[in-house]
């Protein structure tokens, strides 16, 4: 049996191919494990937007601490100014983001209203184009 394709917002692959001409390095950093990430972005399509996928399993933490970040930047040979996070969760992306002191892009999907600020808020992915 293959595994079913998974769903993507709205505007994923046009806005990552976006972010790549426009000359952004993209790095993927998520609370998976590595077989079943690296599963889903082959079956999705996505796996040729990422130059790095960083996995709480690989790095031996999790989002928000600030540990995942820090493996991260070692090794994608970037610094916290250099970097942004997009995400969709305020308690793990955004705040994970602020715990390692990098600015941030929360996609406010659902519409509500967030109880920490993130650096930009946008309610779907093809308004990062108006921060990018």
């Amino acid at each position: 049996m293959l595994p079913t394709r998974t769903l993507l917002f709205p505007y994923t692959h046009e806005i990552l191919q976006y972010l790549l001409d426009k000359g952004y390095v993209l790095h993927l950093l998520t609370n998976g494990f590595e077989e079943t990430q690296h599963s889903k972005l082959h079956y999705s399509g996505l796996k040729k937007y990422f130059t790095e996928v960083i996995t709480s399993e690989g790095s031996n933490s999790l989002k928000p601490q600030k540990e995942i970040f820090d493996f991260a930047f070692t090794k994608c040979c970037a610094s916290p100014e250099e970097c942004i996070m997009i995400g969709d969760s305020i308690e793990v992306d955004i705040q994970g983001a602020i715990n390692a002191g990098i600015d941030q892009v929360f996609i406010n999907h659902l519409g509500v209203t967030p109880e920490i600020k993130p650096t930009y808020i946008v309610n779907s992915l093809e308004e990062l184009k108006t921060i990018f």
